[in-house]
Parts: structure tokens; sequence; C-alpha cells
């Protein structure tokens, strides 16, 4: 099953823009369609693979900060080709 993932990474320090950066780097050295806009970052990809990926990628982030807010939404289908027709 694709899934689509809507992430938005909060580090809540001062030196919080480095540690966003190399999160999404990490992300985009995946296997997996990674896009980005100025508010969050999508990951694209079988669920299977995809949520252990994560799981990994997160503790790795948060294990840098001291306090990090990450905000996800997951959707059960890839849209990662969407585009809007209005």
């Amino acid at each position: 099953m694709n899934i689509s993932i809507d992430l938005t990474l909060s580090p809540l320090q001062d030196d919080y823009e480095m540690h966003v950066i190399n999160f999404i780097k990490r992300l985009r050295n995946s296997e997996f369609t990674v896009l980005e806009n100025p508010l969050s970052t999508q990951i694209y990809g079988d669920i299977d693979k995809l949520m252990p990926f994560l799981t990994q990628e997160i503790k790795r982030s948060f294990k840098e900060v001291a306090i990090s807010v990450l905000q996800m939404k997951i959707v059960k289908t890839d849209r990662s080709d969407y585009e809007p027709d209005f």
C-alpha cells in the first residue's frame, strides 16, 4: 500500500535551521520520492518500507536536539503526482 506523508520538523532551539536541513537531506537521499515546499516536506512510498525508514530518521533527528516537535499527516494513497486543476 502506497502512502503520502506530510512532515514539518520544528526543533525548539536557536540553531534549528541546520537540524531541519540535515533531516531533509537524509530524506532526499532515501529511495523514496520527496517533494518540498516552504512549509513542509512530503515523502511518498510503500508503507512497509517508508514507516521503518521514517522511524529511524525521526529518532536520529530527535537525538540531535533537546526538544523537537514533528507534525505528520498520512494519506492512504500516493499523491506525488498531484497537480491542481483550478
